[in-house]
C-alpha cells in the first residue's frame, strides 16, 4: 500500500509510520524541513517538500495530520491565525488535488479534534452530536472538516479524526503535565469536574489502521477511549501511578491570567464516546485511564 502523510514528524505521525513500515507500506511524507524529517523518521521513508497531482495519483491513502500545535503558545490574534491556516490551507491543497485526480486515492484521512464540540458537560457525546458550543476550537475544526469533506466522492472515502488527548510517555499533553506531578505538586485544575477524553497512543495508531481496513467507516470518527474521566480523577490516577501526592489545585483565575483564552482548553472539556469505532468492531487495548497510565509508567 502506498501512503502519503502530512505531519509525519509529529508524535502521532512518527508512531503511525513505524507501524505502517512494519506492514510493508510505502510511505511518502510531505515536509517543509527535509533535514529535520530525515533525522526523525526511518530512511526508508520518501520525503517531498511540494505536493503535486502526481503525488496524489500515485498513492492509495492520504493521511493528513499536519497543524500548528494548539496549546504551545498563548492565543494571540497572530497565533490563532497560524493555528487555523496551518490546518485549512494544506487540507484545501490536498482536497483540491484529490478532486482533480483522474486516479484519486481511495481514502483520505484528515485530522480534526474533539474541540469541535466546544465546551460541554458530562453527557456522553457520540459522532451524531450537533449541539456544538461556538468558540475558537469549534470554529477551527468545523472549517477544517468541511474542507476535508469536499474531497469525498464515489472514488474517495473521507474519514475525519476527532482526536482527544493522546497519551504518550514523553510527548504530547502528558509530557507537559509530568514535571509538577513528579515534584509532588500535581493536582486538579479549577474545580476538577471538567471531562477529559483521552486515548493511548498505541490505540490511536491501531484505530487509524482500523479505519484504513474498514470501508464502512467515514465522516467524523471519535478517536477517544471508551471511558472519559474528570480532571480530578485523571490527576489522582497520574499521581498514584507516579507514587506522588495529589493535593494541589491550580486556580482557574491563575490559568486565565497566565494563558488567557487558551486556558479554556484546560478549564472545560467534553465526555466523548467512540461509538463508530466500537460499532465497527474495534477493541481498545487501553479502555480505562489506570490501565493506560500503568502501561506508560510501569513499576
Amino acid at each position: 500500500m502506498k501512503i502519503l502523510i502530512t505531519g509525519g514528524t509529529g508524535f502521532i505521525g512518527q508512531a503511525l509510520i513505524k507501524i505502517l513500515l512494519q506492514q510493508n507500506a510505502e510511505i511518502k511524507v510531505v515536509t517543509r524541513n527535509i533535514a529535520h524529517a530525515k533525522s526523525t523518521l526511518p530512511n526508508t521513508v520518501e520525503f517531498i517538500t511540494h505536493l503535486s497531482l502526481d503525488d496524489i495519483e500515485s498513492c492509495d491513502v492520504v493521511i493528513n495530520l499536519a497543524g500548528e500545535p494548539i496549546a504551545d503558545k498563548r492565543w494571540s490574534a497572530k497565533q490563532k491565525d497560524r493555528i487555523c491556516q496551518s490546518r485549512w490551507q494544506l487540507t484545501k491543497q490536498l482536497a483540491e488535488n484529490i478532486q482533480l485526480a483522474k486516479n484519486p486515492p481511495h481514502l483520505f484521512i484528515s485530522g480534526s479534534a474533539i474541540g469541535i464540540y466546544g465546551r460541554q458537560d458530562n453527557t456522553p457525546i457520540t459522532e451524531s452530536f450537533s449541539d456544538f458550543h461556538p468558540e475558537f476550537t469549534h470554529n477551527v475544526c468545523e472549517k477544517w472538516e468541511n474542507i476535508a469533506t469536499s474531497a469525498s466522492s464515489c472514488q474517495t472515502r473521507v474519514a475525519l479524526l476527532r482526536t482527544g488527548i493522546v497519551l504518550a510517555k514523553d510527548k504530547g499533553a502528558l509530557a507537559k503535565m509530568l514535571t509538577p506531578f513528579k515534584l509532588g505538586l500535581g493536582g486538579k485544575i479549577g474545580r476538577g469536574n471538567q471531562m477529559m477524553s483521552w486515548i493511548h497512543i498505541h490505540d490511536m495508531v491501531r484505530a487509524i489502521l482500523h479505519i484504513i481496513a474498514h470501508q464502512e467507516l467515514h465522516g467524523p470518527i471519535n478517536m477517544t477511549a471508551e471511558q472519559a474521566v474528570s480532571n480530578q480523577d485523571f490527576s489522582k490516577v497520574l499521581a498514584n501511578t507516579l507514587n506522588r501526592p495529589c493535593f494541589a489545585t491550580v486556580p482557574s483565575f491563575m490559568l486565565k491570567v497566565l494563558l488567557g483564552e487558551m486556558s479554556d482548553l484546560l478549564l472545560f472539556g467534553q465526555n466523548v464516546y467512540p461509538e463508530k469505532l466500537l460499532k465497527s468492531g474495534f477493541v481498545f487495548e487501553y479502555k480505562d485511564i489506570s490501565t493506560a497510565m500503568d502501561n506508560l509508567f510501569p513499576g
